[in-house]
């Protein structure tokens, strides 16, 4: 009997390496019915661990505030402002945040409920004061605080914090109904072990996860085409389509977790997809440690992949693009302002070139680059790859393809959200390598796609940039990039940022 080690996730190489049927990685696509439920959810949808994230810093700021006012009220704007009262009012404020964190008082459940959970607010607003309180006695400067103020402030907040969330509990409630604020799954096997996960997670008070439809590969005998009210969408290969439509967040894996084998063939397939993949363990005679498990309500789960780069991660690297294109626009603007007049002099063309390549999570994005082919002889599909000498390139499009200058343009689009400063480099839809496309090449390719494809990469930093004339340099690429994705951290991406100028001095393979 094989046994899933809970202590140890599915590794992405061991997935890529399972020595199971490799069916394609590209469905031919799916069902009317499929595609019709998939549409009703193409919508974005906002995280739950943001929501609670950002309400910590409202809360935080809401406390922060009405006790800085209320000093500024007793005291007066134009008195001494004695550095102890805004500092200990900061303090405070957080510590509070702190406090309704660690007793789960931003979990959804909790929101959703404000009454309820009015006893629970009211107890660690006051523990925050009785430890203000204990420090200040402690430290022998309790006589230098105004009493009346700190009372004040002790109504006030706890008054503000219960009316914020009252607004909360509203807000989530329509967000909820709207289907904006929700995750969305999709059951992977059908049967009896579904029915019971189904049944189990909408017996969840105040559950966010919406249940999409069920993906099964085996027939409607052993796996009926209803399952406790939901639809059997589609096989397993289909659901790779529906779930980039649909923009699903987790795919819950409903078998035992003996079937070792069997999960091991699914996730060969699946693992490219950018969603949390989960294994239910709630039917499982197999006990673990509670915390080898994740939880949606008290459906115990076992983490088989996360989401990479996901809620604040997102949020950061999001950031940390706006700010370096930026400076990179503003860095690079002379050289691109000139490179724009040497390519309207040497020959006839617009400018810029744009071409369509392969996005985050396989959707189609528009990328620019300075032109560096006759304006009649280019090739938007990068079907044919550009070789040295290559004759289609003119006298300026081989110096800026040499020094990377054409591939400056892509600031803008980093700005602009379609691709991030570092990540895998995006490819053309029609790249190919003697007469195969990429993803026919190398199993697995289109996990590069997990993450948003980026203007610089660790592959090319590592020499796996120009012409991709022979599949080794597809697969070591991909390898390179998937190494990325596994290991990616806002560090990595300076590091790769400030190698990138460093590297490109290497033009052996820029043709």
């Amino acid at each position: 009997m094989n046994e899933i080690d809970p202590a140890h996730r599915f590794s992405m190489d061991a997935v890529r390496k399972f020595d199971g049927p490799a069916e394609g990685q590209v469905p031919s696509g799916i069902n009317d019915v499929a595609r019709q439920v998939a549409s009703q959810y193409r919508r974005d949808t906002m995280s739950p661990i943001m929501v609670s994230g950002v309400l910590r810093m409202v809360e935080f700021a809401v406390l922060f505030l009405s006790g800085l006012g209320l000093y500024f009220y007793y005291v007066g704007f134009f008195n001494y402002l004695a550095w102890q009262y805004p500092l200990s009012i900061a303090a405070a404020s957080f510590l509070a945040v702190v406090l309704l964190d660690v007793t789960d008082s931003y979990q959804i459940a909790a929101l959703m409920r404000p009454v309820a959970n009015f006893g629970r607010v009211l107890l660690v607003w006051a523990g925050t004061f009785a430890l203000m309180a204990l420090t200040a006695f402690a430290m022998k400067a309790s006589e230098d605080y105004s009493r009346l103020l700190f009372g004040t402030w002790f109504v006030v907040g706890f008054v503000l914090v219960f009316v914020l969330r009252l607004v909360m509990s509203s807000l989530i409630r329509r967000w909820a109904r709207d289907g904006r604020m929700e995750r969305r799954a999709v059951i992977v096997g059908g049967g009896k072990s579904a029915e019971m996960l189904i049944r189990s997670v909408e017996k969840q008070p105040y559950n966010d996860i919406r249940i999409c439809g069920i993906f099964d590969d085996r027939g409607d005998k052993r796996s009926p085409p209803i399952v406790a009210g939901y639809p059997k969408l589609g096989t397993i290969s289909e659901l790779i389509e529906f779930a980039r439509i649909a923009r699903i967040d987790m795919l819950i894996v409903s078998l035992p977790l003996t079937a070792e084998s069997r999960v091991l063939q699914l996730l060969k397939k699946l693992w490219v997809l950018p969603v949390d993949i989960r294994l239910s363990a709630h039917s499982n005679a197999l006990q673990f440690r509670p915390r080898a498990y994740s939880y949606i309500g008290s459906v115990p789960m076992l983490d088989i992949f996360d989401k990479p780069i996901n809620d604040w991660d997102s949020v950061a690297k999001r950031s940390f693009d706006i700010i370096f294109s930026l400076v990179g626009i503003i860095l690079f603007s002379p050289v691109m302002l000139a490179t724009a007049i040497a390519i309207k002099l040497d020959s006839k063309g617009p400018v810029l070139f744009k071409q369509k390549r392969h996005g985050f999570n396989n959707e189609i994005i528009e990328v620019y680059k300075f032109r560096s082919m006759y304006a009649d002889r280019s090739d938007p599909t990068a079907k044919q790859t550009v070789t040295k000498n290559d004759p289609r390139v003119t006298r300026v499009g081989r110096f800026i393809r040499k020094t990377s200058i054409d591939e400056l343009p892509q600031f803008f689009n980093s700005l602009l959200g379609s691709l991030s400063l570092v990540g895998p480099r995006p490819h053309a839809i029609a790249a190919q390598s003697h007469n195969l496309l990429y993803n026919e090449v190398v199993d697995g390719y289109f996990a590069r796609h997990k993450v948003k494809p980026g203007v610089t990469g660790w592959a090319q930093i590592n020499g796996w940039r120009g012409e991709m004339d022979t599949n080794e340099k597809i697969r070591m690429r991909t390898e390179y990039d998937l190494y990325y994705i596994e290991n990616w951290s806002m560090l990595f991406d300076l590091r790769i940022l400030f190698l990138t100028p460093v590297r490109l001095l290497n033009t052996e393979n820029a043709y």
